[in-house]
């Protein structure tokens, strides 16, 4: 098992940027693949980002490419996603998981987080 601690939320402008961090503890973190995923009020938890064990191969939904990019520095056992050109729409709280299998469903992913509130104002 490994423990994932998310941090980075707030409130931020439309237009503005965020970037999240999700820390790691636990079995080896670079055995991971590691997942974004974000759950709007009244709305399914939805995938965001994923990233493979070595980093190498990233993985976005439609609505987040060229806004969002995930990384990670297995040395810190550390996932990022940086958020930029927010949107009020991208309000929700951000989730980061890990699962021993590459995937964009949740249900792929053994290992959550407890969320980090993110709010865009108009």
């Amino acid at each position: 098992q490994v423990q994932l601690v998310e941090s980075g939320g707030g409130l931020v402008q439309a237009g503005g940027s965020l970037r999240l961090s999700c820390a790691a503890s636990g079995r080896s973190f670079s055995g991971y693949y590691m997942g974004w995923f974000r759950q709007a009020p009244g709305k399914e938890r939805d995938f965001v980002a994923a990233i493979s064990w070595s980093g190498s191969n990233t993985y976005y939904a439609d609505s987040m490419k060229g806004r969002f990019t995930i990384s990670r520095d297995n040395a810190k056992n550390t996932v990022y996603l940086q958020m930029n050109s927010l949107k009020p729409e991208d309000t929700a709280v951000y989730y980061c998981a890990a699962g021993l299998v590459p995937g964009t469903e949740r249900y792929q992913y053994s290992n959550w987080g407890q969320g980090t509130q993110v709010t865009v104002s108009s």
